[in-house]
């Protein structure tokens, strides 16, 4: 069992990191722990437990800026921010029931560090594009700074877009300034149901892309299996057994209105067409952002496709030809969760072939540990992309004792 070094403040947080350098023992960076199962499973001796560093420093309405510890769970930021009708624009996701663990409890540094985004990715970015700066410490022990409290920063490297995504491998976060946007309005979400017989992928990624290349500023696009939707907690989703697929519209009510019946008219070639309000759009967008239709199978491996939109249901509707398994299609089709009967190899080579040909990423989210030893979890790198990054983990990390491995084996 691992011994775990708490961190209340920052000092503590370079004290542990120094002395794990000077030791060379390997250190498992975590905030909430609630992604403790996405990437490479590593068991080093000690946990820096950063749960510690938490609480809103700085928020300023006014000038759409929030800072807080690192620790600070989202659900505490975002509630901070309702109060004011702002948002994190990036719809951060909550992915800790989809690993077994409890929702609400990821953290902002947690989900800068794997740079997740939900459904409105296509449209307002990933979290690295509202993520200002940060304070840090590498793994050299040393304390540095990036980026700062003004949306508009433009001194030095942007190291902010470095850290996001790098799992917590090439330094600590203790203080992380995000960006904030006002909250729409309104929302409302077009809900195209498909006949009862048939898969119809191909047509839900079609009319997604109808959608998204409209005038009609379409915040979100998803398309969902006929034997998902009655896990839904919504009637209108559940009830008729079908095929759905959903297209979000936010802003002021009179242009929502306006740009819904735009989209109805558009979009009627292709099924029944529905509308769901505010309260009801917001339920069902949830359930899209954390991938909830999955977090009640766990025996089904998990897959997190990146492909061209157009491509998205023929490279899935591919891979799963005699392979058992289910795809939720986000981002107008960019973004895949494909669920798979469990394999030794977790479909690797199918999967990742697939992908390729298209020109995408493929990354293993869930799996039994021993599956995430042998089976590369993120897209494996060769030439001179591996020269870079490791080159950029010797140097922020010299010694390999921040989360080593939990990227890439070698790490």
């Amino acid at each position: 069992m691992s011994e775990i070094l708490k961190a209340e403040n920052q000092q503590q947080v370079l004290d542990a990191i120094k002395w794990a350098a000077a030791e060379e023992t390997p250190l498992e960076v975590r905030g909430g722990g609630s992604k403790t199962g996405f990437g490479r499973p590593n068991e080093p001796g000690h946990v820096l437990d950063l749960s510690g560093l938490s609480g809103i420093s700085y928020y300023e309405p006014g000038e759409l800026v929030l800072s807080a510890g690192a620790a600070t769970p989202v659900a505490d930021v975002e509630a901070q921010l309702a109060g004011n009708s702002q948002q994190l624009a990036f719809e951060p996701p909550d992915y800790g029931p989809l690993f077994g663990g409890a929702a609400g409890q990821g953290t902002l540094g947690g989900l800068l560090a794997c740079n997740l985004a939900g459904p409105r990715r296509a449209k307002a970015g990933a979290a690295r594009d509202h993520f200002l700066g940060f304070t840090a410490i590498s793994g050299r022990g040393e304390v540095f700074k990036s980026g700062g409290r003004v949306v508009k920063n433009v001194t030095g490297f942007d190291l902010s877009k470095l850290m996001a995504g790098s799992f917590g491998t090439l330094a600590a976060m203790t203080e992380v300034t995000v960006k904030v946007l006002p909250a729409p309005e309104k929302v409302r979400t077009v809900l195209i149901s498909w006949a009862k017989d048939g898969i119809y992928d191909h047509g839900g990624v079609k009319a997604m892309t109808d959608a998204m290349a409209s005038p009609h500023e379409v915040s979100g696009a998803a398309h969902l299996p006929a034997a998902l939707t009655g896990s839904s907690a919504l009637s209108e989703i559940s009830g008729a057994g079908r095929a759905v697929t959903a297209i979000r519209i936010e802003g002021p009510e009179p242009s929502v209105a306006h740009r819904c019946e735009a989209l109805k008219t558009l979009l009627a070639k292709y099924g029944d067409i529905e509308e769901l309000h505010t309260k009801n759009s917001a339920t069902l967008w949830r359930e899209i952002r954390d991938v909830d239709y999955f977090a009640a199978k766990p025996e089904r491996y998990l897959w997190r496709l990146s492909v061209p939109p157009v491509e998205g249901s023929r490279v899935a509707l591919q891979i799963l030809e005699g392979r058992p398994g289910e795809a939720i299609y986000d981002w107008g089709g960019g973004l895949i969760w494909l669920a798979m009967e469990a394999a030794p190899d977790a479909w690797v080579n199918v999967v990742r072939q697939r992908v390729q040909e298209s020109g995408g990423h493929a990354t293993l989210v869930r799996a039994p540990d021993k599956v995430r030893e042998r089976v590369p979890v993120f897209e494996p790198q060769d030439g001179p992309l591996a020269d870079i990054t490791r080159r950029i983990k010797e140097g922020f990390d010299p010694h390999g004792i921040l989360n080593p491995g939990r990227m890439y084996e070698d790490q």
